[in-house]
């Protein structure tokens, strides 16, 4: 292998500064929240000067977006792929609610970054609520699919259904006065899909 060949597939490998950056951020804004967690405390963790990271984002909200546009694109690709494990359509949409399960269960588990973020930045015109809502939107999309080809009569609201049940089981997680609360959304969710399904 020539010096070029093996530079380049040591880039492909090599995260950017600003992805490792990213990264780095994202478990910090997850853990800390987002207005607690100034840009002398991203420094001091990530090793990464604030010189350095103004080079790559303008401000601590372009960071934030990018953060939340990673989360986005790892939590649709694990949650879906963890969806497609269980087989027939139907069947997916219920291990929606084990994938939860396995989530919640986790040391590092504080709520959706999503559900924080609008939050922290109400006003829906902002762009972190934005991109924030686009997440739920894009989650809507892939579940509508689903429930289509589950044969749902209604895919739209048996959608939005799982949707509402998916999210309340991710508050009651976090606030934790349940003790199994993607067990007993799975439970009302298979009620739901009786009901919105043909069989």
């Amino acid at each position: 292998m020539s010096y070029t060949d093996q530079y380049i597939k040591e880039a492909e490998v090599r995260p950017s500064k600003r992805d490792e950056l990213v990264r780095k951020a994202l478990e910090i804004f997850y853990r800390e929240g987002f207005h607690a967690t100034g840009m002398d405390l991203l420094a001091a963790e990530t090793g990464i000067s604030k010189t350095t990271m103004f080079k790559h984002f303008s401000s601590k909200e372009e960071l934030i977006l990018a953060v939340l546009r990673l989360r986005d694109q790892e939590f649709r690709n694990c949650l879906f792929r963890r969806m497609e494990q269980a087989g027939r359509p139907r069947a997916q949409l219920l291990a929606m609610f084990d994938a939860l399960s396995e989530w919640f269960g986790r040391p590092e588990f504080r709520s959706c970054m999503f559900i924080k973020a609008a939050s922290e930045y109400p006003d829906p015109r902002h762009p972190i609520h934005a991109q924030s809502a686009e997440h739920k939107r894009l989650l809507f999309l892939q579940l509508q699919k689903i429930a289509a080809d589950a044969g749902a009569r209604d895919p739209d609201a048996l959608a939005r259904a799982l949707l509402l049940l998916k999210e309340g089981a991710i508050v009651t997680a976090h606030l934790g006065h349940e003790a199994d609360p993607a067990g007993d959304a799975k439970a009302a969710a298979s009620i739901v899909l009786a009901a919105a399904l043909d069989s």
